[in-house]
């Protein structure tokens, strides 16, 4: 014979044995209860905490013995601690199992097939209910874009995260479109979505935000100087280099190419610089600037019969007694006649030796020498002229004073040369005495402007 009787959230079933004159009373929680095999009682059923969103709309919830409210969230509630208490006393019964004392190495009678088991649950091996993961089993009915959810005599279709419902199917949730997320760009994926940045930028650890990448360090990618700034960064070369077109490399300035009077002589270039040489007779002064070097007072290859004289880029030997026949030396290049002698009388009283040196290409006209008589005599007339040495025209005497004249270049020399010209200077008095004196001058021009 079966009995039942139903308590707050206890149902207990007692079965009476003819054969063994025994009393067993199993014990089955109703809905909103479980079974605490600790306590050996039913125990209160936290729908809250275990049902995945409970309430809709703002709602909260609030649990109770048996099930949950959904109430406002500026709803109070009062709970009555005794009623809170006798419903636990009452929903907890423990299980009575009595036996007769004539057998008690006895096992009860196998008593599965009397359990009454509320829908979503099954008896176990130990004779009680036990919930039914219809998850698990693959019982439920969720469509295959769904996850199962378990619960307790029940289960849940829901939608993966990034996904939401939509009628019966479960789209895509476009995070993108939402409040954002991402510092610089958001890309939607099926269920998800991630963030990129700008070229530059790199995610910073929370996926989120985007943080300059400072390029010099990392990976200096420029071929000398580089400098960061937010978003890229700027290559830069040292002195003497300039950027490729690729904006990354270095390549050398051919300062040379660059200006043409960069240096005075030539320009040599060099891997980021360049250098100024100067023909042989010529050091440079200045980086840039030729200079011409006076060998005759630092090294030369004159006799000591000889005089030194440098002009511009070299020097020549001349000897220092230039006086020839009939002329003999008086003092220093100065030749004498002796008017003693016949043949004299035909030829210029005296000859004195003079050298100069000019540059290359000289502009004309340009006044380059001046004559002037060293010997005053009274009532005399002196007259000036070019007597060898011109016969390309290049030269002019003007007369300044009665006793001076200045050669004058009035057509460009180009060097190295050297002109050999004779400028007399005629005199006579008022006794028609006449008599004259040359200046052999020699002009040295140089192989350069410089």
């Amino acid at each position: 014979m079966l009995t039942a009787m139903l308590l707050a959230g206890l149902i207990l079933i007692t079965v009476h044995s003819q054969e063994t004159e025994e009393t067993i009373t199993y014990t089955q929680c109703t809905d909103g209860y479980e079974w605490d095999p600790v306590r050996q009682r039913c125990k209160d059923i936290d729908e809250c905490e275990i049902v995945p969103d409970a309430c809709k709309g703002g709602m909260k919830c609030v649990n109770h013995y048996g099930g949950y409210l959904c109430l406002p969230r500026t709803a109070q509630i009062i709970v009555n601690e005794r009623e809170e208490a006798a419903a636990e006393s009452t929903s907890g019964r423990n299980n009575v199992i009595r036996r007769t004392p004539a057998d008690p190495n006895r096992p009860p009678p196998n008593p599965t097939h009397q359990i009454q088991c509320a829908a979503g649950y099954e008896q176990s091996d130990h004779n009680v209910c036990q919930d039914i993961d219809e998850c698990a089993t693959g019982t439920h009915n969720c469509r295959a874009d769904q996850v199962c959810i378990n619960l307790r005599g029940s289960f849940n279709c829901q939608c993966p995260p990034g996904y939401q419902k939509r009628g019966d199917q479960c789209v895509d949730i476009d995070e993108c479109t939402l409040p954002p997320y991402c510092h610089h760009h958001c890309v939607n994926t099926p269920g998800s979505y991630y963030c990129q940045c700008n070229a530059g930028f790199q995610l910073a650890s929370n996926n989120h935000t985007c943080v300059d990448i400072n390029e010099c360090d990392a990976n200096n990618p420029c071929a000398q100087q580089c400098y960061n700034i937010l978003g890229s960064f700027i290559c830069q070369c040292n002195p003497g280099f300039e950027l490729s077109p690729d904006r990354i490399n270095c390549e050398d300035t051919d300062e040379c190419r660059s200006s043409s009077y960069i240096c005075q002589y030539q320009c040599v270039n060099e891997p980021g610089k360049f250098s100024c040489v100067c023909p042989e007779g010529y050091q440079v002064v200045g980086g840039r600037t030729c200079q011409d070097i006076n060998e005759c007072e630092t090294t030369n290859e004159c006799r000591e019969d000889e005089i030194c004289w440098n002009y511009h880029g070299g020097f020549r030997c001349y000897p220092r007694n230039p006086c020839q026949e009939p002329y003999v030396l008086t003092t220093e290049n100065r030749c004498i006649c002796s008017v003693s002698n016949v043949i004299c009388r035909e030829l210029p009283y005296s000859v004195v030796y003079k050298y100069m040196s000019i540059r290359s290409d000289r502009t004309v006209p340009s006044d380059i020498f001046q004559i002037q008589a060293t010997t005053i005599y009274p009532n005399t007339i002196n007259t000036f002229r070019i007597k060898s040495g011109n016969e390309n025209g290049e030269f002019y005497l003007r007369q300044t004073s009665t006793v001076s004249a200045m050669l004058v270049l009035v057509k460009s020399l180009s060097g190295p040369r050297e002109h050999i010209v004779d400028l007399e200077m005629i005199t006579v008095n008022s006794l028609n005495y006449r008599t004259s004196s040359v200046l052999r001058l020699t002009i040295i021009v140089g192989p350069y402007a410089f």
